[in-house]
């Protein structure tokens, strides 16, 4: 373990080598028993779920952490300046938050091995002259104050001495990508995988060119001579490479929304306004250990909230049951709405009770999914090649990889159920994911913006209240009597 390798190090040190063990970074992690992170909010990175803290940068540390056998204590911030101070200071041990290596932060900082590789593309809302070239761009690009964006920008205008552009001293990255669909910013130059989450928000955000492609992302370190806790990185990298961990982690949070579909995701918005309403009661009422959210975007993918939906192989209804499976579940109609529902939870219970209990989520939920779609013998086969092809059967990753062998025959003669589309069950199963996000995201803005007018008319209500008086009468033998504040 790395602990054990630590403490052989302490004792080099303390024979003669140098530093000194009170100097060692390392040493002091041991000694406190924690590994201290500088963690930026952000959807790429570190943000608060329905269940809590969760984001790729969190669960990557979380993993370093685990390997190193400390608790992690988190330093979370909105500004990366903020962090950076934490850095110098020695209060954080290092920062995540996909910060891309830039000559600036090589000269001040130490980077980590590299974990990520992404693009920097200039942004612009779909409908507006679409820009192919720095210059062909009819207004300034806006981009976050003392960002890697910021020094690219720099860089340009050395070359580009025309070339309009602006640092917004208090918006993050989403927010300027909310304002370019608003209308209120033309340009703005971001992240490829910050971009493809954002696009299922925002569909409406389109790619003008790719300004820098293939750069490196990693944890940034204060620059200093002690290569402690550098050393463990280079191990910690190499073993999440090699295990397969860190594919696993990214797909995970960016494998479903790598492909991006205009047409598609501005319909299912719409959709969510228009049509959701009318069941959205029956998936919160049948959702049982599941978020009713996931049930909703999987019938969503099934029939795009059409209680009327027909297949040519016979599947109807909002949840598009068979007809020998909706006998199964107490389904009398598959075209009413509730019972459909209803049906197609308990499918979907039954489905996840049948994956082995060793699987965790959310791979178990996927695997579920996928089933769902082509069943789950199917899905039985495609693990059974898996594990032929040495990789692991229990990880969604790995099998979904393999799903698409089920439509080659010298694959599916080797199965026991045989041909199947396993390339659609794996769409399948990417598309509710990304339909889940959406939800999750348009939901969770309803909510805030009810609890926002909820606190704006009880303010007024209180304003009111405690601006209203009742005054009474005076008696014609007595003095009035003073205003009586309402209660």
């Amino acid at each position: 373990m790395y602990k054990s390798g630590a403490w052989l190090l302490l004792l080099l040190w303390l024979s003669g080598c140098s530093p000194a063990p009170s100097q060692s970074q390392l040493y002091q992690i041991y000694q406190r028993d924690s590994l201290k992170v500088g963690i930026l909010h952000g959807p790429t990175s570190y943000y608060v779920g329905i269940d809590g803290p969760t984001g790729f940068e969190l669960e990557l540390s979380q993993a370093l952490a685990d390997k190193l056998e400390v608790k992690l204590e988190l330093y979370p911030s909105y500004h990366l300046d903020e962090l950076l101070q934490k850095l110098e200071t020695g209060q954080v041990d290092y920062i995540a938050g996909g910060l891309t290596q830039t000559e600036l932060r090589k000269s001040k900082y130490r980077a980590s091995p590299a974990y990520r590789w992404i693009n920097e593309v200039l942004v612009f809302k779909q409908g507006n002259v679409w820009p192919r070239t720095l210059d062909e761009l009819s207004d300034q690009v806006i981009v976050v104050k003392d960002s890697s964006h910021a020094e690219t920008l720099r860089q340009l205008s050395l070359d580009n001495p025309d070339l309009q552009w602006q640092q917004h001293p208090t918006l993050d990255a989403d927010e300027i990508l909310q304002q370019v669909v608003d209308g209120n910013i033309a340009y703005t130059l971001t992240d490829s995988n910050q971009l493809a989450l954002n696009r299922r928000f925002y569909p409406n955000l389109s790619i003008a060119f790719t300004v820098r492609d293939n750069l490196p992302v990693s944890w940034l370190l204060a620059d200093n001579q002690d290569d402690s806790l550098y050393a463990v990185l280079i191990e910690f990298f190499g073993s999440m490479y090699q295990s397969g961990e860190l594919i696993a982690l990214e797909d995970r949070y960016f494998g479903h929304v790598q492909l991006f579909d205009y047409v598609d995701t501005l319909a299912y918005i719409d959709a969510i306004e228009q049509n959701l309403p009318s069941y959205k009661d029956w998936f919160m009422q049948y959702a049982g250990e599941l978020d009713w959210r996931l049930l909703a975007a999987l019938s969503y993918q099934e029939s795009h909230w059409d209680p009327k939906a027909k297949s040519p192989t016979g599947v109807r209804g909002l949840m598009m049951l068979t007809l020998p499976t909706a006998q199964q579940m107490g389904v009398s109609s598959r075209l009413d709405p509730e019972q459909s529902i209803r049906g197609g939870s308990r499918y979907l219970h039954r489905l996840v009770s049948r994956i082995p209990e060793r699987i965790g989520m959310p791979d178990r939920l996927w695997f579920a999914l996928a089933s769902y779609n082509v069943g789950w013998g199917h899905v039985e086969d495609a693990r059974i090649l898996t594990q032929r092809q040495g990789a692991d059967p229990d990880k969604w990753l790995d099998v979904k990889q393999r799903l698409p062998l089920l439509r080659q025959k010298s694959f599916y003669k080797t199965t026991k159920y045989g041909y199947a589309r396993g390339d659609e069950a794996v769409s399948y199963v990417e598309n509710i994911r990304r339909y889940y996000d959406t939800l999750l995201w348009v939901d969770e803005r309803q909510q805030a913006e009810q609890r926002l007018e909820q606190q704006k008319r009880r303010l007024t209500e209180q304003l009111n209240s405690d601006t209203s008086t009742e005054i009474l009468p005076p008696a014609s033998d007595t003095p009035p009597k003073q205003p009586i504040e309402s209660q």
